[in-house]
């Protein structure tokens, strides 16, 4: 059997995927990257990636996605705008479906599709996306110091973000739709009692409005249909994500659906890896995500090495 077109595919260039990327080509591997759109992944949507080590002052999430791009292609990896539509184990090699041809085979796969944030749906949410819309407390709270910030949502994450939130604004209002959380009791617990946030079950956003920035947003109580328009500074959405796991539906997920990896990212699928926001992991930061790709990278390569016969003993 001849050999694969490549030895290692990644699918997904965000942070988690570009760094393996780069660690993939370091180690004279034939890396091909796969990505939907840009390079860059999440990050892009970054105004000022201020909390990544060593990146100091901030910089821009595309800046620095770029950067890990250029880093990644010194080391030989190639990059390509193509949407995955299939990956298949055949033998020792796996072969990844693209829409023409018959697709590009290889001896390793690194699974980095990402989790996209669920979404409200309501008017002015993509419009004032990075202007006041977020859904990360921890990348962009610190730009609303001492502003009126409305976390939605009633799980973990939602609870976690408020106390996060109203160590740094002036004003937090958490407003789930249901009449209590769905949050862990010791979560809810200590945003009940927290004076610097401002409950209210049974409510709902319907609008978010303003001018270049958010400037106030429209309310609804669902047991009495009041509505009402409240100033405020910023929304943090936390809806819960969707992990990106389609392309393998077979592997074994959590709860929430993420992937299961052990230490070394690896999945249950021999040379099948998972790194970033699509693997099971408590802490979900780009710094994180860069660290997976890293150690997937490295797992691959010594993978790689023992289905070649090459492996150092």
């Amino acid at each position: 059997m001849h050999c694969p077109d490549e030895d290692l595919i990644i699918i997904g260039a965000g942070p988690a995927g570009l760094t393996a990327a780069q660690y993939g080509g370091r180690a004279n591997l034939r890396v091909l990257a796969f990505e939907q759109l840009a390079p860059g992944g999440q990050a892009l949507n970054i105004e000022a990636l201020e909390n990544y080590p060593g990146v100091i002052p901030a910089k821009p999430g595309s800046d620095f996605a770029e950067d890990l791009r250029r880093q990644a292609e010194q080391f030989g990896a190639r990059f390509t705008v193509e949407p995955v539509l299939s990956v298949a184990k055949e033998g020792t090699r796996f072969r990844v479906g693209l829409s023409k041809g018959a697709g590009v085979t290889a001896y390793a796969v690194i699974i980095a599709t990402g989790a996209k944030h669920r979404t409200l749906d309501i008017p002015g949410e993509k419009e004032f996306y990075g202007r006041g819309v977020s859904y990360c407390a921890v990348c962009d709270g610190p730009f609303f110091k001492n502003k009126k910030i409305v976390v939605v949502g009633g799980g973990d994450a939602a609870c976690d973000e408020a106390q996060y939130l109203s160590r740094i604004a002036s004003q937090v209002v958490l407003i789930h739709r249901r009449g209590s959380f769905r949050a862990q009791k010791a979560l809810a617990e200590r945003v009940l009692h927290n004076p610097a946030i401002e409950v209210r079950f049974n409510t709902r956003m319907l609008e978010i409005q303003g001018d270049t920035r958010v400037t106030q947003v429209t309310l609804e109580n669902t047991v009495t249909g009041e509505r009402r328009a409240e100033a405020a500074q910023a929304v943090f959405i936390f809806a819960g994500v969707t992990p990106q796991t389609a392309l393998v539906p077979d592997l074994a997920v959590d709860g929430g659906g993420y992937l299961l990896t052990d230490q070394n990212m690896a999945t249950a699928l021999p040379g099948l890896f998972a790194a970033g926001d699509v693997r099971a992991s408590p802490f979900r930061q780009v710094v994180v995500a860069a660290g997976e790709g890293a150690v997937a990278a490295h797992r691959a390569a010594a993978y790689i090495d023992e289905v070649k016969g090459e492996a150092y003993r």
